[in-house]
This record gives C-alpha cells, structure tokens and sequence, in this order.
C-alpha cells in the first residue's frame, strides 16, 4: 500500500481526537464532515475557555496567569492549550492564518518534543513508480546552523518512522565524506555527527547504491533528505514537482510534543482531509 493508503488505514484504526480550531471556514467545516462519515478522525471544535486551560499554560509552559488567560482567549492557543492538556490529540491549523502563527501557538502551548530545540518541516515526496521520500527542512527554517540541522534530522527520522514505518537518513551536501570542503560542508558534516546519521553526501549517492559504492561509502537507499538550508529544500521538492512529476504533501510540521499540522492557506477540502489524516496517522 502507499504511505497515503496505509496512512487512512491508521486513521480509521486509530480515531484520533483532532481539533480545528478555525471550524468557521467552510473548507474546513466540509472537510471535518467528510474525516467524520469516513471514520478517519474525531473531529472536535474549540472548547469554551477554561481555567484548565489557563493552568496548561501557567504549569507546563511558565507563563503568567494574565498572560496565559488572554492567550487562551484567542482560537489558535486555546486548541494548542487542549493538546496539551489531553483533550484532544493533534491540532490542525492555518486555513486563515500564517505559518509563523501556527507555529508560534504550538511551540507556547504544546511545546517541543524531547532532545528538538526548534519545530521544523517535512514534505512527504511522491513520485510515479511509488517511491516515497521524506524531505526536510523545505519551508520554515532558512539557514540552520548545525545543532538546528541535526534537530531537524531527528525529527524528520521520527516522522519518517510514523509514516514509512522505518528511517533511513542522508544529510546532503556538494560533497560525499572528505571529498570536499568548505563551511557548509563542515556544517553537515557537525550536523551528522551530533544527530548520528549518514553525511555529508551528495544526493546522487544517497539514492543509489552504485554512485554510493563508487564515492567510498556504505549504500544508504535514503528515504529521508535532510537539505542544508531553505534554498536547497526548496528548490529541490520543487524540482521533483516539476521535472519528475511528484506530488508533495504538505508542509508539515514537526519536532513538537504532539502532531500538528499546518495547511496552507489555499488549501481545498481535499488538502484538508489528507493532511488531517497524515497528521492522525502519527498520533
């Protein structure tokens, strides 16, 4: 089965409690119906501020209570403060609101995950022929330094592992092993080092085990591409878009405590439903 498929399997094995908090939209009102006559979710709209809520905020994140109470006032904390207190089990968010929002209330409410300093993002790649990569970090961090690469590196593995059921990691470079050097390449190659995985190779190597054999290094058949900075990840799912036909779910996000998801903005109902279940799956 596909990532996709064995994804929906998992959703309607799991029926995990989803909370939306912009359930005003009718993209996402449509699309919360759809995830519950499928039996994919439970879909669960924002609950009445509380001082449950407030406490979440105060006792796990350190925040004044005048504080905690006017962020809990508005949609995007308050769903996050629900995950956080077990009331639901993922959030999905960012139908009408930025990026930077949604991830600003999931660090603040739910906080990252054990060993991740700084959330990051994946897209799930999916090429013809059913090859499926995990690419990271394509849409939020610009330049990471070492310590933020190899965060993204373990949480892309951890992502990987939930979706594809096993992690096989590359972080890439201009450059395989000692065969080149450079700030960037020593920046990989720290980044690898800390987090434990295959780097610095060249993206040809990571994919095919014959280039791998020639340029000195074990055959990786890598399914998750840590990319050096913003401009790399970028352009490269974009490439594979356009020039090999992929499809790129996503982005999503990753490296909190609890699954949460971003849509874009101009996302369908359609979008909305798959990224929802992506999300339920790694509940």
């Amino acid at each position: 089965m596909t990532v996709l498929e064995n994804a929906f399997e998992a959703a309607k094995a799991r029926r995990a409690r989803v909370v939306f908090p912009e359930m005003e939209d009718a993209r996402v009102a449509e699309a919360t119906q759809r995830l519950r006559a499928e039996g994919l979710c439970e879909p669960l709209p924002l609950a009445e501020p509380s001082e449950a809520h407030v406490e979440a905020l105060v006792t796990a994140r350190g925040l004044k209570e005048v504080i905690a109470k006017r962020m809990v006032s508005k949609p995007l904390y308050r769903a996050a403060a629900m995950v956080a207190l077990g009331e639901a089990d993922a959030m999905v968010a960012g139908a009408d609101v930025p990026t930077r929002r949604v991830i600003e209330a999931a660090s603040i409410g739910i906080g990252l995950a054990d060993g991740v300093s700084l959330p990051s993002s994946f897209f799930l790649m999916v090429f013809p022929g059913g090859r499926e990569l995990v690419f990271a970090d394509c849409a939020v961090n610009v330049a990471p330094d070492a310590a933020q690469l190899a965060d993204i590196a373990r949480a892309s593995a951890a992502s990987a592992k939930a979706l594809l059921g096993t992690a096989r990691v590359a972080m890439l470079s201009f450059s395989t092993g000692t065969s080149g050097d450079g700030d960037s390449v020593a920046r990989v190659r720290e980044a690898a080092e800390l987090a434990g995985f295959a780097g610095p190779v060249q993206a040809d190597a990571a994919l095919n085990g014959a280039i791998a054999a020639k340029k000195g290094i074990e055959a990786l058949d890598a399914n998750v591409l840590i990319f050096p900075n913003l401009d790399a990840g970028n352009i490269g799912y974009k490439l594979c878009q356009e020039l090999a036909g992929a499809q790129a779910l996503g982005p999503f996000l990753q490296g909190f405590a609890r699954p949460v998801c971003d849509l874009s903005r101009g996302a369908s109902v359609d979008d909305i439903v798959a990224a929802t279940v992506l999300t339920a799956a790694q509940v």
